[in-house]
């Protein structure tokens, strides 16, 4: 059953050096103050997984927290490259950053598969795609009832999965509003999770039509963090920055400016920093 504790808490109990951690979260709910809390804690030799690596994973990458990635899109959304992501597979700086592409269809169906506890996904896909010449773990099948041939990746299983989530109950359980990406999949197909929240209520009702709820026994930890997916959105609760989104291109194409940064904004920061992010109240749904 899942506890309420601290993210310094959280993240000490179950982030591990070399461990596969996938932070999930589709343009909006991505879990910023966590993966700081991860550098901070000065973690290492991660195996990071998500489906559109983006500004976070840049800066875990350019801290040197990452020895690889597992991804099907990685860049600045609008904007342009991650510059920390280019450099450590251009230049190794400040490691080699070992790479694994695949599209969105098979990212989602290895997280599914990963959930449902199988080894692997299939799919119809990859079709006249270059991906399988240059990534060996997209191979192919055939139905056994069929005999149509499909293409098929390994389940992804994260060691801990940290999602962004806009309520928790006092037991834990979890809703999650607006696009509700792969967080469910990534939770369940994960050993550990983590779960930043914007509140933690009495009663998760009335969830809108378009939510979920991720049941205590699913969740590991749960973390009270307002404001804790900024700079991107949190549906009803505070809009995406996009300034930061653009600023952001000119930090990390130098290394000295982005080191700068992170030193200031998240290892000499805390948690509770991202709060003046979250506005007083929730905004009502339109």
């Amino acid at each position: 059953m899942a506890k309420i504790v601290s993210l310094a808490e959280a993240v000490g109990d179950n982030v591990r050096d070399g461990d596969t951690v996938a932070m999930e979260g589709f343009t909006h709910l991505i879990p910023y103050a966590a993966g700081h809390e991860v550098i901070r804690q000065g973690r290492k030799d991660l195996y990071l997984v998500r489906m559109t690596p983006d500004i976070l994973y840049d800066q875990l990458i350019g801290v040197g927290a990452a020895r690889g990635m597992k991804f099907s899109w990685g860049g600045n959304p609008g904007v342009g490259s991650l510059h920390r992501f280019r450099d450590a597979v251009e230049n190794q700086w400040p490691r080699p950053l070992e790479i694994e592409e695949h599209s969105h269809a098979a990212m989602a169906n290895a997280y599914e598969a990963g959930a449902a506890n199988l080894p692997f996904a299939t799919l119809r896909g990859y079709i006249g795609a270059d991906l399988p010449k240059v990534n060996p773990n997209i191979k192919s099948v055939a139905c056994p009832f069929t005999g149509e041939v499909l293409a098929a990746v390994p389940a992804i299983r994260p060691d801990v999965t940290i999602i962004h989530a806009q309520r928790a109950d006092r037991k834990g359980n979890v809703l999650i509003e607006g696009i509700v990406g792969v967080q469910k999949e990534a939770v369940l197909a994960a050993k550990r999770s983590i779960v930043t929240v914007e509140e933690i209520v009495d009663e998760l009702n009335p969830p809108s039509p378009n939510s979920l709820v991720l049941p205590s026994w699913a969740v590991t930890s749960v973390a009270h963090v307002p404001g804790g997916a900024f700079p991107s959105y949190a549906h009803g609760y505070y809009p995406r920055s996009n300034a930061f989104y653009i600023g952001w291109d000119e930090i990390a194409r130098d290394r000295d400016s982005f080191t700068a940064w992170i030193k200031e904004n998240v290892l000499d920061a805390r948690p509770e920093d991202f709060a003046k992010h979250a506005g007083s109240k929730p905004a009502k749904a339109a």
